[in-house]
């Protein structure tokens, strides 16, 4: 191909635009010097086929087959993948560095090899004996399992071929490049390229393919935001650094449920299924702890029982901080106004930390009467009361609106062993659950008043 030929763009590394010339600061992502120079050839078009064209099908004549979904041995990764792996499918997994992405992948993939399906793993990160050692420390065989140390697509996708695998997997998205397309790896530029790429030979020949990517400070998927669009699952590797537990949530899944939630232990000897994630972050919990509330919570299809802890201490600043860890910060912020304006606990020179313990995120609205009980726990330095659980959204009345899937709720919490459980008015009417009672409320006020032990005197004199 002739330099004639070759265009010239600048490509953000954050969010994927592309200017005509340089630009100090993006438009889109807001990001400054993130602008970097891209030679495009009409030879490496996004758009070109790697095979034949798909002719049109009448959707009524598609015949499913039950092969369209490989069953995985992990259950958990099979749970949030919506009950294995889809043919042809292409799912992205990331995650912050070390938090286990490569041992998860090469975990699932010594399980699907063990499984009577060969599989390919490629690396660009480390070298086959790296891998081997990595291996031998998880006590993986690797029968049926095969290693490329390669970075060129290309030459991967033609060693691929040759194998005729049933799960290929590439660790990491950022490390292999495009020979015909003049930028470095791990630009924009080329790993939108190979994704597109390895999302048509997926389709082509009906392999699976696993790819994983880094995360950025913020969170999002390093470099290619654009990926989440290609993909046809994405899931992030979540986890507190120095925490045991380590949650696989899907957040786009074509196949399946979204939001569904794998939990595992971090051991020596890798990534460790948790069959029953309430009892494990509950495990901890001291009984009768004040500024302690439990929560049950839907993650997905699944209830999972959290502690959320919260202490209030008085400020020794002009301005009171507000901490929050696993919760939103501005549902703390919202929950500490309605205890101030509608219940009239004085917490306006207070400084309030809301911790989830074992790791957990907690996004939904359903958790705030659990952080006000805490909270309020701490500040009248009283415990909730034992074997009670809480659940429901606190409005800005200072009134608790129903939470979906209640039964279920009630269920998980009866089965490990609460007696009792706070919940909104709102909907209890058709919620019905056994071996634990039911207390329902309509107030903040009245929830306080139902789920404190009565009888003690406040340290801070609050009414």
């Amino acid at each position: 191909m002739s330099k004639s030929s070759a265009k010239v763009v600048y490509v953000c590394q954050e969010c994927g635009k592309e200017s005509p010339k340089w630009l100090g600061r993006c438009p889109d992502c807001q990001q400054w010097n993130t602008f970097v120079e891209t030679k495009v050839t009409a030879s490496v078009a996004s758009s070109r086929p790697v095979g034949p064209f798909s002719l049109p099908q009448e959707l009524s004549g598609v015949v499913l087959e039950a092969s369209d979904r490989l069953p995985m041995p992990l259950a958990e990764f099979s749970r949030v993948l919506g009950g294995g792996i889809v043919a042809g499918s292409l799912v992205l997994i990331s995650g912050d560095p070390g938090i286990g992405k490569s041992t998860l992948l090469l975990q699932a993939s010594a399980s699907m090899a063990n499984n009577r399906s060969r599989v390919v793993y490629v690396s660009g990160e480390e070298t086959a004996h790296q891998i081997k050692l990595r291996a031998e420390r998880l006590g993986l065989g690797g029968e049926g399992l095969f290693i490329i140390a390669e970075t060129d697509l290309e030459v991967v996708l033609n060693q691929v071929e040759q194998i005729s695998p049933g799960l290929v997997v590439i660790d990491s998205i950022q490390t292999v490049y495009f020979s015909e397309l003049e930028a470095t790896p791990g630009s924009i530029s080329q790993v939108r390229e190979c994704t597109l790429r390895l999302m048509q030979w997926a389709k082509l020949k009906g392999v699976p393919v696993f790819i994983s990517g880094h995360v950025t400070k913020e969170g999002a998927i390093a470099g290619p935001r654009v990926l989440e669009h290609i993909v046809d699952v994405v899931l992030y590797l979540e986890g507190e650094p120095f925490s045991a537990y380590r949650l696989l949530r899907s957040v786009k899944n074509r196949y399946g449920s979204t939001n569904e939630v794998g939990v595992f232990e971090m051991k020596e000897q890798g990534m460790v299924e948790v069959e029953n994630p309430s009892q494990a972050f509950l495990s901890q919990r001291v009984a009768e702890a004040i500024g302690s509330a439990v929560v049950p919570t839907i993650e997905g299809s699944r209830p999972l029982l959290v502690e959320i802890q919260a202490l209030t201490t008085p400020t020794s600043f002009g301005q009171p901080r507000r901490t929050a860890n696993g919760v939103d910060f501005n549902r703390l912020l919202l929950v500490t106004a309605v205890l101030t304006k509608r219940v009239g606990l004085r917490l306006g020179n207070q400084d309030i930390m809301v911790n989830v313990t074992g790791g957990l995120r907690v996004g939904e609205p359903a958790a705030d009467l659990g952080m006000a009980l805490a909270i309020a726990s701490s500040f009248r330095d009283m415990e909730v009361k034992p074997q009670t659980a809480v659940v429901g959204e606190v409005g800005l009345s200072g009134e608790l609106r129903k939470v979906s899937q209640l039964e279920r709720r009630l269920t998980e919490a009866a089965r490990l062993g609460f007696k009792r459980c706070i919940v909104p008015e709102a909907g209890v009417k058709s919620a019905s659950a056994k071996g634990i009672e039911i207390v329902p409320v309509g107030s903040l006020r009245e929830a306080i008043g139902a789920g404190l032990v009565k009888g003690r005197i406040s340290k801070t004199g609050a009414v």
